[in-house]
């Protein structure tokens, strides 16, 4: 081997492969697709978990178990140590206050729910659709007022 042939047939751009050009090329007449069949056919596409026709994984294990997606609750969550950080002392917290300083954000369709995480220093009135017992205690531990909203 010499010194000039170690980088002999290795390209930059690598030419594609064209098929279907004639007998001389080697993939002429059915480009290399054989004879009939769908996978001969254009725009054919073979799915990623096709198994050749063996029964695929997802048919051959049991199914087993439900889950009723279809009626999961969907609240958004705040923490009362974003409350405490955001709002003043004797402030009425509600939904359309949450969203307004952005603690809030999306589509909710079952509500608020208030956690218990952190320290609360002021009293606040917080209506929401749900609250932790913890988030529950420390409100009105510190003076303020919870209210359950439908």
């Amino acid at each position: 081997m010499q010194l000039h042939d170690v980088h002999q047939g290795i390209h930059k751009r690598k030419k594609r492969k064209r098929v279907g050009r004639g007998i001389g090329s080697g993939h002429g007449k059915t480009s290399s697709k054989g004879h009939k069949g769908h996978s001969s056919r254009q725009g054919f596409k073979q799915s990623a978990l096709f198994e050749g026709g063996q029964m695929p994984l997802a048919r051959r294990v049991p199914k087993r178990g439900f889950f009723n997606g279809a009626f999961k609750k969907d609240f958004a969550i705040v923490n009362i140590s974003s409350l405490d950080a955001c709002y003043e002392a004797g402030a009425v917290i509600d939904e359309t206050a949450l969203r307004a300083r952005g603690l809030v954000k999306g589509r909710h369709d079952d509500g608020i729910k208030i956690l218990g995480d952190g320290e609360l220093t002021k009293a606040f009135t917080v209506h929401a659709a749900k609250f932790s017992e913890s988030a529950a205690a420390k409100i009105t531990g510190a003076g303020g007022r919870v209210v359950v909203v439908q």
